[in-house]
């Protein structure tokens, strides 16, 4: 068998969407499996709509996501050049061709392909026997005289030495049109596979670039990690068969390949792969979880404004106990404002909660008087110890101080471990903040 080439051609006429994104992994996916060629070729041939934003944010797509391409721009090879708008002189050669043949003609200025009749068949590696007869010649060269998408796609898998096409589902009716121009250039059909739409998270459709969640760059600014989003596509559509659904990068190309893709569309799920982010965002090692942070924080001035109002140690100290909570890095402003201030709000549905039973307060200044008796809360197994030693000796329960106490010194009733939050504000700020509380009670709410 020859050498699996496979090819990613999207035009530069807007953002980089997750099904575009879906499309490039499982092309590349099948080249690294088989030991082919991913050649990146960009479909620039609607001057208007392009623009070298769009390309930017296509290469950057790419590279973010791990997927390397073998041959394409800023690579080169052997079959360029690897943008349609540099390829005119390849496209009249073949159109040359079809007229030699006389399987062109012209009509009212636009050059038309004339069909065969013959039914179109062929044995799509996921949709099984596809069998379509065109019925009506159609254009291939527009009045203006540029070529058509259809003779272009097919003139470049040609000339490129694509040996298999795998593209959306929605592509599938135009695979008659592409199997009638390849038999009357007398080059061999590639291996299609046309692979599950991308469905729209609530309601019926395909999803679209409006939809929520459906840019790429979206994660990229949200700290996602890019293994994780790469997890995510490709369970797009795909299925190892074993329902494992977190595998690192080298088993998923060790498993990949057409019999595990679905016949059946795949509906976009956001909270199942903020669930995926979160579970590679525990398993990086605290140093590189810091600088994503320390790199989330500081893309935005008001962000960079909270990470600065702190020592790097402290940051560090706050990011270490945050890591195992939060499902994403653009979580983190948030999640750890009351660590980076004395002024935070008071979440009311903690408030109701708390108050809701005993006495808080009286517990809340039991606890703050034992605090302060400690030389420091740095030992948390220490301070445990003694706030359990307290609760039993008055007839509590642990959790009758930790609720009020976290309350007085987050706002909130949830985060970290009560004596990680601690011993990282530090004795005096938690006792500051208790004594504050208990000076000045939030109202409840009603």
């Amino acid at each position: 068998m020859s050498q699996v080439r496979v090819r990613f051609a999207p035009s530069p006429t807007g953002f980089f969407h997750i099904g575009s994104a879906r499309t490039a992994l499982f092309n590349w996916l099948y080249a690294r499996h088989t030991g082919g060629k991913f050649v990146l070729r960009i479909e620039d041939t609607d001057k208007e709509r392009n623009s070298d934003e769009y390309l930017e944010v296509i290469y950057s797509s790419l590279r973010w996501l791990g997927m390397d391409w073998d041959e394409g721009p800023e690579i080169g090879g052997d079959f360029g050049p690897y943008r349609q708008s540099e390829r005119d002189g390849i496209y009249q050669d073949y159109i040359e061709k079809l007229k030699a043949a006389d399987r062109l003609y012209e009509k009212e200025g636009a050059w038309w392909f004339r069909i065969s009749g013959e039914p179109q068949i062929i044995e799509d590696q996921i949709r099984g026997r596809v069998e379509r007869t065109e019925e009506k010649d159609f254009v291939v060269v527009r009045s203006n005289g540029s070529p058509v998408f259809h003779l272009v796609n097919v003139v470049d898998d040609i000339t490129m030495g694509i040996t298999h096409v795998i593209r959306g589902e929605d592509h599938l009716s135009n695979t008659s049109k592409h199997t009638e121009l390849l038999k009357a250039l007398g080059a061999p059909l590639p291996t299609f596979a046309h692979i599950p739409l991308i469905l729209r998270q609530d309601g019926p459709g395909k999803m679209s670039k409006r939809d929520q969640g459906a840019l790429v760059e979206e994660y990229q600014k949200r700290g996602y990690l890019p293994e994780s989003v790469v997890n995510f596509l490709c369970l797009l559509g795909w299925n190892p068969k074993d329902d494992q659904e977190k595998m690192p990068i080298a088993e998923i190309i060790s498993r990949f390949d057409f019999p595990g893709v679905n016949q059946s569309n795949a509906r976009f799920d956001e909270r199942k792969m903020a669930h995926l982010n979160m579970s590679y965002l525990l398993e990086l090692p605290s140093n590189d979880f810091l600088a994503k942070a320390r790199d989330f924080f500081a893309a935005t001035p008001k962000h960079a404004a909270i990470m600065s109002s702190v020592s790097e140690d402290y940051f560090a100290a706050v990011m270490e106990i945050s890591q195992p909570k939060i499902k994403a890095v653009e979580e983190l402003p948030a999640y750890i404002s009351y660590f980076c201030s004395d002024e935070f709000p008071w979440n009311p549905k903690a408030l109701k909660k708390t108050f809701k039973k005993g006495e808080p307060l009286a517990r809340l200044a039991e606890l703050k008087d034992l605090l302060a008796g400690q030389d420091s809360l740095n030992d948390e197994t220490a301070v445990e110890d003694a706030m359990k030693a307290m609760a039993e000796s008055n007839g509590n329960g642990f959790g009758d101080y930790q609720a009020i106490a976290r309350l007085s010194v987050t706002g909130t009733n949830a985060g970290p471990g009560i004596t990680q939050i601690f011993r990282v504000l530090g004795k005096d700020s938690v006792v500051e903040r208790m004594e504050r509380f208990l000076a000045s009670p939030p109202e409840i709410p009603a």
